[in-house]
């Protein structure tokens, strides 16, 4: 189904004709690349100015009725549920998530919109004792016009997790969605076209200049992305004085103590580290293995044995775990980082292969023999690509884990309650899992990170609903009157 979205734009932005607009965005399938998926116009600064322009307006009447937003959020649940298939299928062909996590996906996508619709209606302040007779409140409202910056790896449910609180809470919101999932945007906003007011949820396609535009005239900002732009984003927002927010990369941990069961464990960090061909934020990256050089040696066999049983295929396939990477500069950069591992000294337990087929696919890498602090074991590698590290006792784990610039989440495994309630307790992190793998959260619960990862208030959860408003304090007096 390629299409071109210039008719889409110009229902949202006026005027879009009369520009000579040279840039391209074209999105094509990772597992075939031959495939288009979306072709359309970037917009000029202007152009976003004005589709900001028009949410502003929309706005004003958006934000006054609360009962209003639940509803259009509810039945914006429901639409997103009777197109829940199509929408699953997009994700696939578009940025090569499997089936089984484009599904996930999805549903993810209609709780949170669901969740919203009832939060729309939460109270949203507070009676506090006032210093002279009268009442004293606090309320929150909303900001006016929520910008949001969205990567790929999430095409739908990361848009929708930033937009439902923003639209809760009386928000209109502008999107810029990552290039290579212009076609799940466009999709979304088609979609929630038929269940909210115009111009409340709009699309801006482009690149970084359509980014900072975006930036330069919205009343609040989200990004999801690299740590390189979001830091870029934080200082235009914070040049402003807007209130923004970014989560950015991840460098995650696992700890394995002594008495993890190993079967349980090594499937957990296998699907942590190489599902989706490790293309999240939340994947493991670094699996620290506490025990001498024969527990090191088991865990590893036991790795290897598990990333091998996730042979990459074509995702649409039913239980295909890994698919392809998202294009062929990602698939440039993992060949790279495993010939620089090899080259520094270590050893590739597994893969770090190209497959010679159509597409971007490759083989999920799996090595050892890197000090902590190699490159490679501080930076992440956006890609199936996961180091192992043998360390003597459960300090230099923690330590270890607790070394990097990064601190997104982690998890330890084992059998000891108390011995992984004291690590998770002492990892530097915003999240972190015991027994289970670091990648997957749960909607309703705050979601971010320590250091490089996260700058500003949590996502997700009421913690949303508080960073897309802001708080007013309002004195009613009682007068002087006397009673009669």
């Amino acid at each position: 189904m390629a299409t071109r979205s210039k008719r889409s734009i110009s229902r949202r932005v006026p005027g879009l004709e009369r520009h000579e607009v040279t840039t391209q965005i074209v999105s094509t399938s990772p597992q075939a690349p031959s495939d288009l998926i979306y072709e359309t116009a970037a917009l000029t600064p202007g152009q976003v100015a004005a589709a900001v322009a028009l949410a502003r307006s929309a706005q004003r009447e958006w934000g006054s009725n609360a009962f209003a937003r639940a509803n259009a959020l509810r039945e914006s649940a429901n639409a997103l549920r009777a197109k829940s298939a199509e929408a699953a299928a997009l994700i696939v062909r578009e940025v090569g998530k499997p089936i089984i996590e484009a599904r996930g996906e999805i549903a993810r996508a209609i709780a949170i919109l669901d969740y919203y619709a009832q939060a729309a209606l939460d109270p949203i302040g507070e009676v506090i004792p006032p210093s002279v007779p009268g009442v004293l409140l606090s309320t929150r409202q909303a900001h006016g016009v929520a910008g949001l910056i969205t990567p790929w790896n999430f095409p739908i449910a990361i848009p929708i997790w930033k937009a439902a609180p923003a639209l809760a809470m009386g928000n209109a919101v502008v999107i810029k969605p990552s290039e290579y999932a212009i076609g799940c945007a466009r999709f979304l906003e088609e979609l929630l076209a038929t269940t909210l007011p115009a111009n409340i949820f709009t699309v801006v396609s482009g690149l970084a200049e359509t980014g900072q535009a975006l930036i330069a005239n919205s009343d609040v900002v989200s990004f999801t992305g690299s740590v390189g732009v979001g830091g870029k984003v934080v200082a235009a927002a914070a040049g402003r004085g807007i209130p923004v927010q970014a989560e950015m990369g991840g460098q995650n941990p696992a700890i394995v103590l002594p008495d993890a069961d190993l079967q349980l464990a090594s499937t957990h960090l296998a699907q942590a580290a190489m599902g989706f061909a490790g293309q999240k934020c939340t994947a493991t990256r670094r699996i620290i293995v506490v025990g001498d050089i024969a527990r090191l040696n088991e865990v590893s066999e036991a790795l290897v044995a598990a990333v091998e049983s996730l042979s990459p295929a074509d995702p649409s396939q039913e239980g295909v775990v890994v698919g392809p990477l998202i294009n062929s500069g990602a698939r440039e950069k993992f060949v790279a980082a495993a010939q620089q591992a090899t080259a520094a000294g270590g050893k590739l337990l597994t893969g770090g292969k190209v497959l010679e087929r159509d597409g971007w696919f490759v083989t999920p890498a799996l090595f050892t023999g890197l000090e902590a602090d190699h490159k490679l074991m501080t930076e992440e590698t956006f890609a199936p690509f996961t180091g192992v590290i043998g360390v003597r006792d459960v300090a230099t784990a923690i330590e270890v884990g607790n070394s990097i610039r990064f601190g997104l989440t982690a998890s330890v495994h084992g059998r000891d309650l108390e011995a992984l309630l004291r690590v998770a307790r002492e990892l530097q992190t915003g999240m972190v899992k015991i027994n289970t793998p670091t990648a997957g959260v749960d909607f309703h619960a705050p979601f971010g990170g320590t250091k490089d990862s996260s700058y500003g208030q949590r996502e997700q959860g009421k913690d949303a609903l508080r960073f897309y408003s802001i708080t007013r304090t309002i004195t009613i007096g009682a007068g002087t009157r006397m009673f009669e």
